[in-house]
């Protein structure tokens, strides 16, 4: 008997992840708090998209639930894999949701952006709590039942799925995540899930929330001299609370996070050699002209957006352990405002 995987939250990456394991045969039901996503989903099915064409597939086979409706399975099998994949403000209410259908050995995966195993866990345990990060994945749900991914495959280039118990031990559920993440992209367990998860989140924080507070695209972002260098900023500062904290920080794509926290620090050199990468990475990707992250699309559909559970969070504990972040207080604030409706999102928001 097949496992049974339970989707909380079919946006961008949660409907990207079931969408590929229900068409891989997988027993998935979809889950969202979005009515007209589950209904656009049940009348025409998941479309996915890529920048190849055999990335492009309907997925029909996937069953489906309004969240309101999420109490349905306490009379059906218990869930096996519960995937939690909505925004981090969400993450209590629907863990709690999904947490009595869950069968005895199930257990609960943050498939996000920010920290939340620790809010998983408070509800489901901390013994039935993993994580798995995905890096440079860039999908969009454009449009309800409809996503695309703007970044082509990492193969044997890039590990874009990494997965790891809260604790750091090996497991066979990691085991049996990777070969689940595998059927999608390339996947390996890790036993730094906490370091893995800061680094993401100093990746996330030096681009989401100036696209979202701007309207430019990732691309035009890191095109702009001085937007560019406020995101170094920011990744240098998030990369010392981190190393403050005592993480084992990994790279953040192709950027070294020491060279990154130097260049943000004045070093001329480590300054030249992380903008030279993030200039490139941008000339590369064939959808920069139309790829923004994730708060970015939040903010350009009316959405809250997750700034204060990536800059906001990052400030925060830089505060707990004195490292400065001026950086990350700024843009939230900004961000803040934007999200209010007191500025309109634009580059000047920044004084640059």
């Amino acid at each position: 008997m097949t496992k049974r995987i339970a989707m909380v939250g079919t946006g961008a990456l949660g409907g990207y992840v079931g969408g590929y394991l229900a068409h891989h045969g997988h027993d998935v039901t979809l889950i969202d708090l979005w009515p007209e996503n589950i209904e656009a989903i049940r009348s025409r099915g998941l479309e996915l998209d890529g920048v190849t064409p055999e990335e492009k597939f309907t997925v029909s086979n996937a069953k489906t639930l309004h969240f309101s409706e999420v109490s349905s399975l306490m009379g059906q099998r218990p869930v096996d894999i519960a995937f939690i994949a909505v925004k981090s403000y969400d993450t209590g209410r629907v863990t709690r949701a999904i947490h009595p259908c869950l069968a005895p050995d199930g257990y609960a995966v943050s498939l996000q952006n920010c920290m939340n195993e620790e809010a998983i866990a408070s509800v489901v345990g901390p013994g039935r709590t993993l994580g798995v990060i995905a890096s440079i994945i860039s999908v969009e749900l454009y449009e309800a039942g409809r996503i695309r991914r703007m970044a082509a495959k990492g193969g044997e280039q890039h590990t874009v799925f990494r997965i790891g118990e809260v604790d750091g031990s090996r497991s066979p559920r990691v085991a049996e995540l990777v070969s689940l993440f595998s059927l999608i992209d390339s996947a390996r367990a890790t036993t730094n899930l906490v370091g893995e998860r800061w680094t993401k989140l100093c990746q996330n924080g030096m681009r989401n929330g100036i696209a979202a507070a701007t309207g430019l695209t990732s691309g035009g972002c890191d095109r702009d001299d001085f937007l560019r260098r406020f995101a170094i900023k920011l990744g240098g500062e998030a990369v010392r609370v981190g190393q403050a904290l005592g993480y084992r920080l990994e790279k953040l794509g192709e950027l070294d996070p020491e060279r990154l926290a130097l260049a943000s620090e004045g070093d001329a050199k480590a300054l030249a050699e992380i903008e030279e990468i993030m200039v490139k990475r941008t000339a590369s990707n064939p959808r920069a002209g139309i790829q923004r992250p994730s708060m970015a699309q939040d903010m350009a559909k009316g959405r809250r957006t997750e700034i204060e559970f990536m800059n906001g969070f990052i400030a925060e504990k830089g505060r707990q352990v004195g490292v400065p972040t001026p950086s990350h207080v700024k843009l939230v604030d900004i961000v803040l405002r934007v999200e209010r409706g007191e500025l309109k999102p634009s580059p000047a928001n920044f004084g640059g």
